[in-house]
């Protein structure tokens, strides 16, 4: 068990285990004609499901990118992005935090409407039908799981199927009691499928580590350090419990995972460290520790060499950037 609460059973399960929603909100978009949004809401990790049509995805600096039906698309880091009928056209609608939609003036506009249970039938030629789900989160997002991600991450329909039917889609769209949490864990659900089927396909760009805990050696030492970083680990009790040697683990570890056993793990616990620092409750303390430091001062030493900043000074960064949630506003109401 980690100092999170978390069972670490495989490297994905590690990756995906922060991923916890509060505030989700899901809307619908029934578009036609030429349409453009930018949003700007800086969610950690948004969500949208090309129900029928085609739509372009553009992340800020990177080049388009075309969504066909049953296509996802999961969008990391919170940088801004454009969805569009084309690439050429120019957003007149920009989703801000907070969920205000405004054109690009500034001057508010009339929100989103939620779903509509019975848009869910066949739609006409011209209509796109896109399903977004947005969130806000308890805490920060793992940052090790933003690493691991590009700006936009889209799941191919023949390469992961969306878990959202009819019936799920039904139940999103009545207010009766309960609903936030389902809808919190409706997205759970959605952005878990994704990013397993993303992480998974064939051909797959992912982290160092992640490869290496297939490995025999280096394996068994990464779940090791990952269900337990608060232990006081050492080279030599690593060794031990890895059954290998010390010299033979070290060289292996730092020729697959790029750095030495120690220092990866150090690392680990200041990225653990920085994300229960997102939880309001949690002080430095008891932080560090959850990850495995002596007392707050030696986490608050490690953590500003590491980033710059005191944990203090991140923590209130983190609240002053919070993203909130947002909503899609159809530019022209269609």
């Amino acid at each position: 068990m980690d100092p999170m609460g978390l069972t670490s059973t495989d490297p994905l399960t590690d990756l995906l285990n922060g991923v916890r929603t509060s505030g989700a909100i899901f809307h619908q978009s029934s578009l036609t004609g030429s349409w453009a949004a930018r949003f700007e809401d800086r969610s950690p990790l948004a969500l949208a499901v090309l129900l029928h049509g085609s739509a372009w995805i553009t992340p800020q600096g990177g080049a388009p990118v075309r969504i066909g039906p049953g296509d996802v698309a999961v969008l990391c880091g919170g940088a801004p992005y454009v969805i569009a009928d084309d690439p050429a056209t120019e957003p007149d609608v920009v989703i801000r935090p907070g969920g205000r939609c405004t054109t690009k003036q500034g001057e508010e506009t009339t929100g989103a409407r939620t779903p509509d249970a019975a848009a869910w039938g066949p739609a006409g030629v011209d209509r796109t039908l896109l399903l977004s789900g947005l969130c806000t989160v308890d805490r920060a997002t793992p940052s090790r799981l933003l690493a691991a991600l590009p700006p936009l991450a889209v799941v191919e329909a023949d390469v992961g199927t969306c878990p959202v039917g009819r019936t799920t889609f039904e139940e999103i769209t009545r207010e009766e009691p309960g609903q936030q949490i389902l809808l919190d864990r409706t997205l759970d659900l959605m952005l878990i499928t994704a990013l397993r089927a993303w992480f998974t396909r064939p051909g797959a760009q992912v982290p160092t580590w992640y490869r290496a805990h297939s490995d025999p050696v280096v394996g068994p030492a990464l779940r090791a350090l990952h269900a337990d970083p608060a232990h006081p680990w050492t080279l030599p009790s690593l060794a031990a419990k890895t059954d290998v040697s010390r010299a033979n683990l070290a060289r292996r570890f730092t020729a697959l995972v790029g750095q030495p056993p120690m220092t990866y793990l150090r690392e680990r616990r200041l990225a653990l460290a920085a994300d229960l620092l997102g939880e309001p409750d949690a002080t430095l303390a008891t932080v560090a520790h959850r990850v495995g430091f002596a007392n707050a001062f030696a986490l608050s030493a490690a953590f500003k060499r590491e980033h710059g900043v005191s944990p203090s000074e991140y923590r209130a960064n983190q609240a002053r950037d919070r993203p909130f949630t947002a909503r899609f506003c159809p530019p022209d109401g269609n």
